[in-house]
C-alpha cells in the first residue's frame, strides 16, 4: 500500500511540474502587446516608435474609472506610454503633472530600463471635452498610478522608480505619501510643496536671490515696461500676431501687466540667474517686452493657453496651493490687475474652496518617514524656496545646485555630486542593479 502511495504522489509531482513548465512556456512566448492587452483589457494598445535602449513601446488607451471608488460613475480616456527594455531591468513611472508625451528620460538612461510615462487625468489628450471637475483631485490621480503600477508588477519584476518634473515631481512625493510601498525609491526633480495659495517663501525667493544690482536692474525693466504702456502694448500685439494668438479672455492690457508681474519669476525659474543677458534699462521697449515674451511666454495668457492651464489652476487652488504676485515695485502703474492671486485664470462657476490639510500631510510623511526619496533642485529656482527639508533621522538625499534653475538635472550635477546620487540609489537598490553614470555617456 505504501508503495502505491509513493508512485502515486511521485505522478501528481509530476503532473504539476509539467503544468508549471507549459505556464511559464506560455508566459515566455506571450507578445508583450498581448501582455499588456490581457492586463488592461479595455485598453485601445499601438505600436509607437522606439529610440534609445528601448526594444518595443505602446501608446495605451485606458478606460480609466472617473471615481476610482465607484465604477459606476464612468470612464475616461487616459493615455500612458510603456517602453520596453528588458523584464528583469528597473522600471521607471514617469507621473506626468500635466499633458505627457513618449521620450526618453533622464533615469531611463541611468538604469537602461523600462519606462512607463502616465499624463495626468483631465491633461492633454487624457482630458474630456467637458471637465467633471468633481474628479480632478490628486488623490483620484494617485489611485490611477497605484493601479497601473500594481498591474504592471506582475510583467516587470526589478526595481521600481518613480519620478516626475515640477508638479509631476509633487505627484511623486504625493504618491510616495499615499502609497510609499508601491515603489523603491522616488526622485522628484524641482518639486515644491507649497504653503497656501500665495505661498510668500517664492516672493521672499525672488527678493534675495542672485545680486541685489541684478534685482533692481528687472524692477526698472518692470517699470519701464509699464510706464511706456502705449508702446508697451502695441508691441505685444505684435508678437501676439506674429504667432496667432488670441486674447479675448484675458485682453491685451490686462495680459500685459500679468506679463509684467510674472516676469521676476520666469527670470528666476528658468533664467538661469543670466542678469547679463537682460536688456539695458535704456533699451527700447521693444527689446524689454520681447525680453519678457521669451522669458515668460505671452501666450500662457492666451485664449489657448488659458484654456490649457485651467486645470492646473484649479488644482492649485483647491489643493496644490501657488504663488501670488508681489506688487510693490510697480502698484503705481497698475491699471488693471487688481488681485495678487493667480486666481484669474483658474475656471469659473467651480469650487475653489483651498484644503490647507492636504499637502501639509504631505510635508509631514515626507520630511519625517520619507525614505529612500532623492530630491533634485537649482537654487535659483523660485519652487526651490518650497523644497520640503527631511529630517536629518531619514534616509533621503537632497540636492540644490548652485546658481541653477527649474531646468537642473542629475546631469548637471559635477562628477562628485553625481557619485553621491549613484552611491545613493546603488545602496538602495543593490549591487544587482546596473547604474550607467551619466558622465560615463
Amino acid at each position: 500500500m505504501k508503495h502505491l502511495q509513493t508512485i502515486f504522489l511521485l505522478f501528481c509531482i509530476s503532473l504539476i511540474s509539467v503544468s508549471c513548465k507549459t505556464e511559464i512556456k506560455d508566459t515566455a512566448s506571450k507578445d508583450l502587446k498581448e501582455q499588456l492587452q490581457t492586463l488592461f483589457p479595455k485598453a485601445t494598445i499601438d505600436s509607437i516608435a522606439t529610440k534609445d535602449h528601448f526594444t518595443k513601446a505602446y501608446k495605451i488607451v485606458l478606460d480609466q474609472y472617473l471615481n476610482p471608488n465607484n465604477p459606476a460613475e464612468g470612464t475616461f480616456k487616459h493615455y500612458m506610454y510603456i517602453s520596453h527594455s528588458d523584464y528583469k531591468k528597473p522600471t521607471v513611472i514617469v507621473t506626468d503633472g500635466y499633458s505627457a508625451y513618449n521620450r526618453t528620460t533622464e533615469l531611463s538612461n541611468i538604469f537602461k530600463g523600462n519606462q512607463v510615462i502616465v499624463e495626468y487625468r483631465m491633461y492633454g489628450k487624457s482630458r474630456p471635452d467637458s471637465i467633471p471637475w468633481k474628479y480632478l483631485t490628486n488623490d483620484n490621480a494617485i489611485e490611477d498610478y497605484h493601479s497601473i503600477v500594481t498591474k504592471l508588477k506582475s510583467l516587470y519584476k526589478g526595481k521600481w522608480i518613480s519620478s516626475g518634473i515640477s508638479k509631476g515631481g509633487e505627484t511623486t512625493l504625493i504618491y510616495k505619501s499615499k502609497y510609499p510601498n508601491d515603489v523603491d525609491v522616488a526622485i522628484p526633480y524641482v518639486a515644491p510643496l507649497i504653503n497656501g495659495t500665495e505661498d510668500p517663501r517664492t516672493t521672499n525667493h525672488i527678493n534675495s536671490v542672485g545680486s541685489k544690482e541684478c534685482r533692481d536692474h528687472i524692477i526698472a525693466l518692470q517699470r519701464k515696461v509699464l510706464e511706456n504702456r502705449k508702446e508697451s502694448i502695441e508691441e505685444f500685439k505684435k508678437i501676439a500676431t506674429e504667432n496667432d494668438l488670441k486674447f479675448t479672455e484675458v485682453p491685451h492690457e490686462e495680459a500685459l501687466e500679468y506679463l509684467v508681474l510674472e516676469f521676476p519669476f520666469s527670470f528666476w525659474q528658468w533664467g538661469g540667474g543670466a542678469c547679463d543677458k537682460l536688456p539695458a534699462i535704456n533699451a527700447s521697449t521693444k527689446e524689454i517686452v520681447r525680453k519678457f515674451h521669451k522669458d515668460v511666454g505671452i501666450g500662457f495668457y492666451s485664449d489657448k493657453g488659458f484654456h490649457t492651464y485651467l486645470p492646473s489652476f484649479y488644482q492649485h487652488l483647491k489643493e496644490l496651493g501657488y504663488y501670488g504676485f508681489d506688487f510693490t515695485p510697480v502698484k503705481d502703474l497698475l491699471k488693471v490687475v487688481k488681485n495678487t492671486s493667480n486666481n484669474r485664470f483658474a475656471p469659473k462657476n467651480v469650487d475653489l474652496t483651498y484644503n490647507p490639510k492636504y499637502i501639509t500631510k504631505v510635508r509631514d510623511f515626507v520630511e519625517n518617514k520619507g525614505d529612500k526619496i532623492i530630491y533634485i533642485y537649482g537654487a535659483y529656482d523660485p519652487w526651490g524656496a518650497c523644497a520640503p527639508s527631511p529630517k536629518p533621522e531619514v534616509d533621503a538625499l537632497k540636492m540644490v545646485l548652485e546658481k541653477a534653475d527649474h531646468s537642473t538635472r542629475i546631469k548637471h550635477f559635477s562628477k562628485e555630486d553625481q557619485d553621491k546620487i549613484y552611491d545613493k540609489l546603488q545602496s538602495w537598490l543593490g549591487e544587482e542593479t546596473k547604474i550607467h553614470k551619466l558622465y560615463n555617456n
